[in-house]
């Protein structure tokens, strides 16, 4: 049987909540696959009940455990498997302190540099923009402010279209887009409230996006009704960055110079992100490349390499699925 085969065999006949390594042993100890010398089999393991999950394969589900880790089991033996595990019953996490006192792995905008990074690959200039610095001591301020602003330039094959498009407007060789960042989406109600916060703090964006780590499989259905409803577009960051996916598109809206406006006088880094904007939009062929170099310059840092990558995840204690070789 293939080693995929094997996994699904051991998940029924070990017929309950059960990790990697448990799955791993198993399929040895059966020897329901040969696994080849040299490699690193047990990771592999981890790596393909990963992929069930990630692909959407219905056959296969899991449980997150205190620690992070992940239990896994068949959908079709789910019966078998306590009820107050699977919803969560609060009298069961009372009596885990673990649960309770869970430590906090990374903040929120560790996430930043992987995602300037994914924005980065698709040419986007993105900017973070820290609404601690703007003016006033509003609170309720950060539901005006984005978490991390983006701008994409129109590049048409021919300067001569290029400036064609310009002369007749401006507004069409570029797209403005509008971030909100959060670490994990697990319940409806976080969701909704993110997904409105997204709303809100991308009124005057071209496209606005709710962005997060880690969404809970439960709310596929919800966060495409709310797409659907009000155009927020939905990525899913990875902590590869370039396998980071929009699970739904943003839908196009009109600028709002206004709320633009507002912006610009309450956060000056706003400020300086639209006068570079406007700096290298109306900049002669001349002077084009320094203008884009120095918009790079202030724009968030992004990787260069996938060791920086690997690095800056292990530094910050960002989950990284295991890589290993398929076998």
């Amino acid at each position: 049987m293939t080693i995929k085969e094997a996994i699904l065999k051991s998940l029924d006949e070990i017929n309950g909540l059960t990790n990697y390594m448990d799955v791993y042993n198993y399929i040895v100890k059966q020897d329901y696959y040969d696994f080849k010398i040299g490699k690193t089999p047990s990771s592999t393991i981890s790596a393909l009940l990963g992929d069930f999950i990630r692909k959407g394969d219905t056959r296969v589900k899991r449980i997150k455990q205190d620690g992070g880790t992940y239990s896994y089991y068949l959908t079709k033996n789910e019966q078998n498997i306590g009820i107050e595990i699977l919803s969560g019953d609060k009298e069961s996490q009372i009596e885990k302190p673990n649960k309770i006192h869970k430590l906090k792995t990374y903040e929120e905008r560790d996430l930043h540099k992987l995602l300037s990074s994914y924005l980065k690959n698709t040419d986007t200039y993105s900017k973070t923009i820290f609404h601690e610095q703007s003016n006033g001591k509003d609170s309720n301020q950060i539901w005006t402010h984005p978490d991390m602003i983006g701008i994409k330039f129109l590049k048409l094959q021919t300067k001569a279209s290029q400036n064609f498009l310009k002369s007749i407007n401006r507004v069409d060789t570029f797209k403005l887009s509008s971030y909100e960042l959060k670490r994990e989406i697990n319940s409806d109600s976080e969701l909704k409230k993110a997904f409105f916060q997204a709303v809100s703090n991308s009124s005057w964006a071209n496209y606005g996006y709710l962005v997060a780590f880690e969404f809970s499989d439960s709310l596929n259905e919800e966060m495409g009704r709310l797409n659907q409803s009000f155009g927020i577009g939905i990525i899913k960051l990875d902590a590869n960055p370039y396998q980071s996916k929009v699970l739904f598109p943003a839908a196009y809206r009109d600028l709002d110079f206004k709320t633009i406006d507002k912006l610009c006088k309450i956060n000056k880094e706003f400020e300086i992100f639209i006068e570079q904007t406007e700096k290298l939009m109306t900049a002669s062929e001349k002077y084009a490349s320094g203008a884009e170099k120095e918009l790079d310059v202030f724009c968030d840092d992004y990787f260069d390499n996938d060791t920086e990558v690997e690095n800056y995840c292990k530094e910050k204690s960002i989950p990284i699925e295991d890589t290993e070789e398929i076998m």
